[in-house]
């Protein structure tokens, strides 16, 4: 649903000297107009993306003409492309992929004939002192290697060149590879993190992936090099487990506005001596230095928002967001991000959850 000459729908108190379009009144003006006519037809207030709207649910003919009673409307149909992103949608589930970009793409930079890879880098890959099509970002498969060669996009050498053109190999092996969203899955909130200690050869600078799922399904993903050395694979484990909390927090914000209330919020992570530093209120003298702003992962454990668990390492999806692996558990860790959390991958990790977090038997 997309509103025609959306800017001119508010009625403007002030008066105006020059074009409409182009001042920030504008958008603020509509958002306004759109804002009230909304909560006036009993809505709560939400978050649009400029003046296009995407809606579902069982009333949706009821709602698109109450917007074409009050607005110019364009009804674009079912939901197949946004930003980018291919949507596919069956009575099973959702599906979203970036199939036609990445076909695009391998055609721009001439790739299209050129031999698939089956990973998107070698775990020999070391690169060392390119402008890479920043929006395949969306797929969390080849995050990590995208954003490793990012990092040297000032001053690129044959070797960032080659690293690149792997990725493109890659893609073109996987090109329908995307996320699925299954219609039948739980609201289960499930986090995970995991760090590369000291993975730059440059800086020693560590690697965090932080990923969370909401059921089944792969919502939220992250994989950041951090601004700060660790000093032991303990903290790297910690602070990525912060920030996996801080994305938690959000998600559990916005499943308010639903309706949706959550007890204790497992983040798996298999770093022991990092789960004893979060539990523990003691501040030892070699997790003094540690940045007071990650502190508020043991907080947040402390208020029961949030709990932290052991993973096997085999097990540790958000290992895909951290540094280079071999096709093995690569292929095994890609279809868990792209196809759901596999049950049986996790069961029994968790154990230790069943007293606290009562609807993780059902989910299981």
């Amino acid at each position: 649903m997309d509103v025609k000459s959306a800017f001119l729908n508010r009625f403007i108190e002030e008066e105006v000297y020059k074009a409409l379009y182009g001042l920030k009144q504008a958008p603020w003006a509509w958002y306004e107009r759109l804002r009230k006519f909304l909560v006036d037809q009993g809505f709560q207030m939400g978050s649009i993306y400029v003046d296009d709207i995407i809606f579902g649910g069982s009333l949706c003919s009821k709602f698109s003409e109450q917007m074409r009673r009050e607005f110019e409307m364009s009804m674009m149909g079912e939901l197949q492309f946004f930003l980018l992103l291919q949507i596919r949608q069956t009575p099973q589930g959702t599906f979203v992929h970036q199939s036609k970009y990445t076909r695009d793409l391998l055609r721009k930079f001439e790739m299209a004939n050129a031999s698939p890879q089956m990973t998107p880098m070698s775990t020999s890959t070391a690169l060392t002192l390119m402008k890479m099509a920043r929006r395949l970002i969306r797929r969390p498969d080849i995050q990590f290697a995208v954003g490793l060669c990012a990092h040297f996009q000032a001053s690129p050498r044959e070797s960032h060149r080659t690293a690149v053109k792997r990725i493109l190999r890659y893609i073109k092996f996987t090109p329908e590879f995307g996320l699925w969203y299954s219609a039948d899955s739980s609201l289960f909130v499930l986090g995970f993190s995991d760090s590369d200690h000291a993975g730059c050869r440059i800086d020693r600078k560590s690697t965090s992936g932080t990923c969370q799922f909401l059921g089944t399904s792969l919502v939220s993903w992250s994989s950041r090099k951090r601004s700060s050395v660790a000093t032991s694979t303990c903290e790297a484990e910690y602070v990525a487990a912060a920030s996996c909390c801080s994305q938690i927090l959000w998600m559990l914000a916005t499943l308010r506005d639903y309706g949706l209330t959550y007890g204790r919020i497992p983040i798996l992570c298999d770093s022991s001596s990092a789960i004893r530093v979060a539990k523990n209120p003691v501040l030892h003298s070699w997790t003094k230095h540690i940045d007071v702003r990650y502190h508020f992962l043991r907080d947040n454990y402390e208020k029961g928002m949030i709990d932290i668990v052991k993973v096997a390492s085999e097990n540790q999806v958000a290992d895909i967001l951290t540094k280079p692996l071999d096709l093995e558990t690569f292929a095994r860790l890609r279809g868990v991000v792209g196809e759901g959390v596999d049950k049986a991958l996790i069961k029994g990790e968790i154990e230790g959850l069943k007293c606290t977090e009562s609807g993780l038997l059902s989910w299981l």
